[in-house]
């Protein structure tokens, strides 16, 4: 007896997602906890499991049906033998799942064929490229744009190529130029973007700060740090740290604003929102009660949230419940930033990279002299409707005053000892 599989519950305030492609067709075997869909919601793309064994008989959903929670995705047959007879349903079934041979763009008139051209209609594809579950997106731009699936790097689930990895990866073999759609998450991205500079009073104050302490008790603890954690502490774990003990004195920075009620609410603990930057785009993983958490122990979840998201393993529950949110734009070697605030928080701090500079510095009995100092700059955008800028001024000051010092926490001076 063929049993209904639903749309599970996907995160807090999640009410559902669109059917993006199916993992598995009719007659197919699958097991507990197998992935049988990929659902796209308003904060993740992310990959639904069988909650029982047995034969898939029916797809009920179709691909780009809105699916509320709850709603039926398939039948399946917990008795039933990979044999089964699959069932007729007026519901679409998904393409067949062998990657066409990409064929070559047209040459001009009386041109040969380019090496690459006959290169890509006559090889053949490998089984492990043949045998994905793609879908019809990808599959269809595989075809349009003359792509190798061989040479692309599957991003997904399992190592599964999927229509981001197309338009990243995948050279056109023409110079032409092209409109390519965007992604699902591109789209959400951008309205929250748009949304987020639109509604609300944005502007970016910066300092300097001189990140030399840091940067030498990386180097003191960076043994002991991989010995006992297995983790290396980046300059990123003892900002984020900085960053969270500033905001302990400036609640203004930690809160949210609702202008049509006439209220803000002040959030007593930190939820610290880390961008990612992720195959299908930015996504921010919130660390939840960040203000508990010393440098090593949001080392750890800095590393695991970034990761997750990464290997498309993030959950929409990841992504809610922020407060305060940073931007490591240095990682890519960004010298200054003025972030976009993660609406409806208020703050966003940019950290961009670190530089050796020259630097006037004054000794103890007053005396002025050159020195090489590790400094960056400290990018704060706020929202002028709740943060005047005197109060964006002092929380810089103050977290300025918290990178330059030596107290990072029992954590840490039980790596010194």
């Amino acid at each position: 007896m063929a049993v209904e599989v639903t749309l599970p519950e996907l995160g807090e305030s999640v009410e559902g997602g669109v059917l993006v492609a199916w993992l598995i067709a009719v007659g197919d075997e699958v097991a507990e906890g197998q992935a049988i869909a990929e659902v796209s919601t308003d904060k993740v793309d992310t990959e639904v499991p069988s909650p029982l064994a047995g034969t898939v008989t029916r797809l009920v959903a179709a691909l780009e049906d809105e699916v509320a929670v709850g709603g039926v995705l398939l039948e399946l047959d917990p008795s039933a033998t990979a044999t089964a007879t699959p069932s007729t349903s007026p519901v679409p079934e998904p393409e067949p799942t062998r990657v066409p041979s990409p064929e070559p763009a047209a040459a001009p008139a009386g041109a040969p064929a380019t090496a690459p051209a006959r290169a890509l209609a006559t090889a053949p594809l490998t089984p492990d490229v043949a045998q994905q579950r793609l879908s019809p997106l990808t599959r269809r731009l595989i075809r349009e744009r003359g792509v190798d699936a061989r040479t692309l790097v599957g991003t997904g689930p399992n190592g599964r190529i999927t229509s981001e990895d197309v338009l990243v990866g995948g050279g056109s073999v023409t110079a032409a130029a092209r409109t390519e759609p965007l992604s699902r998450m591109r789209k959400v991205i951008a309205q929250r973007m748009h949304d987020s500079l639109h509604g609300s009073a944005q502007l970016t104050s910066a300092v300097e700060a001189d990140v030399t302490r840091i940067m030498a008790l990386r180097a003191r603890v960076r043994d002991a740090a991989r010995a006992e954690y297995g983790v290396s502490l980046s300059p990123m774990a003892f900002l984020a740290h900085a960053t969270v003990r500033a905001l302990a004195d400036h609640p203004l920075l930690n809160a949210s604003i609702d202008v049509t009620a006439g209220t803000m609410a002040l959030h007593s603990h930190v939820n610290l929102g880390i961008a990612v930057d992720a195959p299908n785009g930015l996504m921010v993983p919130v660390i939840r009660d960040a203000q508990g958490l010393g440098p090593v122990a949001l080392q750890l979840r800095i590393a695991d949230l970034a990761e997750r998201a990464r290997s498309r393993r993030i959950t929409p529950d990841d992504l809610s419940g922020g407060t305060f949110t940073i931007t490591n734009t240095g990682s890519r070697g960004s010298l200054f930033d003025t972030p976009i605030l993660n609406s409806p928080e208020v703050g966003i701090l940019a950290t961009p990279a670190i530089e050796k500079r020259p630097v006037v510095i004054t000794d103890e009995d007053g005396t002025d002299r050159i020195a090489i100092r590790h400094r960056t700059y400290l990018c704060l955008t706020y929202d002028h409707r709740l943060v005047d800028g005197a109060d964006a001024a002092r929380f810089l000051t103050d977290l300025t005053a918290l990178v330059d010092s030596d107290d990072w926490g029992p954590e840490v001076d039980a790596l010194l000892a």
